[in-house]
């Protein structure tokens, strides 16, 4: 097999032949096992991305876990487990990184509009440190830490100037409710000094998403050094943290290519020795953000084919999943022209691809497309498909609620073991078993 699919198999699911291998076990046990729809990491990919970026990086970045992108708590486990910190955008992801077992002086706070309460909670709990989105937020933190008679680490977040954009969903270089602009910045810091239960320790410079190229991220990297200087220059002392950002990318379509993360390990190192010696970064911690980098690779959405029909000479497989789930997949998710994801029949993997086909959940609407003339192998009522890059923003950033259908489980594998880490959640109440047990024959 070749193209997107052939080369994920090859390089993440080796062990598969004519089906599918999901780290030692068959995707056709596990849909068996835990029903479809259905959710399926790979530990030993989570784990192998994160051996790759912590190589590629130096002893005095940090690594922290951007949760939106997968908030399941063994993921999180996971990568607690080799040293990550945790990124946070709201209070509910600040409690469920503590449930998790994050210590709260391991979580940062970023994202526009956080309430008081959120805030105060953050505060309460002793949060390493708060990004500050705007001058109103900054005077509120500070009227909440003068309450509680603490000093509040704060980072600011800047919105840069064009030249330090890029990736595929831009969040900065232009108009932007994150971060304050650079072109006020000094104002901005000028004001948070002023504050006086308020500690400014650092940067966070965060401008776009899904970045495949190792020189885009240089740029923006040597933004924020630039941006940190000017910074330090009105604290009169050195900043304790410059925060990159996320942004790393995984390839979704066929004409996009891995991250060049031997390039990105040469780059980090040269401009790292560009600064040696600077005293304003003599004692920084540099910190990146990843979410997708590191977990979108190990996961597989696995949903059966539940119908076929032709309609007007389009042939459409039905699925018993669809947007609800894996809203992403199904391109309303950020997509201006929708693209498809790599997909298999996970059971036909050495069957040759005979026929363009429509790929479609069971939703009452023409948005529920998860594939749009996909060449697959002759498909029948049963068969598995799988929609493959899913680890990243798949079920938790899905209108789960949508129809009331079930929501996925999520199964973790290892090493030929594997794991119910979420259980298949009905949304109708009382009549959850009956409406789950006529929706899957279960």
């Amino acid at each position: 097999m070749i193209g997107p699919v052939g080369r994920l198999l090859e390089r993440w699911f080796p062990e598969s032949s004519g089906e599918l291998t999901i780290g030692g076990v068959a995707a056709t046990a596990l849909a068996e096992r835990y029903g479809t729809p259905l959710f399926v990491y790979d530990q030993g990919i989570i784990e192998a991305k994160w051996r790759m970026l912590r190589d590629a990086l130096p002893p005095t970045f940090s690594i922290f876990y951007s949760m939106k992108a997968n908030p399941n708590r063994t993921v999180i486990g996971c990568l607690l487990e080799k040293g990550c910190g945790v990124e946070v955008a709201s209070g509910g992801e600040f409690l469920h990184a503590l449930d998790s077992g994050c210590p709260a002086d391991r979580i940062l706070f970023a994202g526009p509009g956080k309430s008081p309460a959120e805030l105060d909670l953050a505060l309460s709990r002793g949060i390493r440190e708060i990004h500050i989105e705007s001058v109103v937020e900054a005077r509120r933190i500070d009227r909440i830490a003068q309450e509680r008679g603490i000093r509040a680490r704060v980072a600011v977040r800047v919105n840069p100037a064009g030249e330090a954009e890029g990736g595929a969903m831009r969040m900065g270089g232009r108009s932007a409710p994150f971060g304050v602009d650079e072109e006020t910045l000094d104002g901005t810091v000028d004001e948070i000094l002023a504050l006086d239960g308020l500690e400014l320790s650092g940067i966070h410079l965060f401008t776009g998403t899904q970045i495949l190229d190792a020189d885009v991220l240089i740029t923006q990297y040597r933004k924020a050094l630039d941006i940190a200087r000017r910074v330090a220059g009105r604290l009169k002392h050195p900043l304790r943290t410059v925060d990159f950002g996320g942004g790393l990318g995984i390839p979704y379509f066929s004409h996009e290519a891995d991250l060049d993360i031997g390039k990105l390990r040469e780059l980090v190192a040269e401009l790292m020795e560009s600064i040696r010696g600077d005293h304003v970064f003599a004692e920084t911690e540099f910190i990146v953000e990843p979410g997708r980098y590191l977990v979108g690779e190990s996961g597989v959405y696995l949903a059966r084919i539940t119908d076929i029909k032709v309609s007007r000479g389009k042939k459409f497989l039905i699925l018993d999943g669809g947007m609800n789930h894996h809203l992403a997949a199904s391109g309303n998710l950020g997509q201006t022209i929708k693209r498809n994801y790599p997909i298999a029949i996970v059971n036909r993997l050495d069957s040759g691809a005979e026929e363009a086909v429509d790929i479609v959940g069971p939703l009452c609407t023409p948005l529920d497309t998860l594939g749009r003339a996909v060449t697959l192998p002759a498909a029948e009522i049963g068969d598995i498909v799988g929609v493959f890059q899913s680890g990243a923003y798949g079920r938790s950033a899905s209108p789960l609620g949508f129809l009331s259908h079930p929501a996925p489980p999520e199964v973790w594998v290892r090493s030929g073991q594997h794991s119910l880490i979420r259980e298949r959640e009905a949304l109708v109440g009382e009549h959850s078993r009956e409406v789950f047990e006529a929706q899957t024959g279960r």
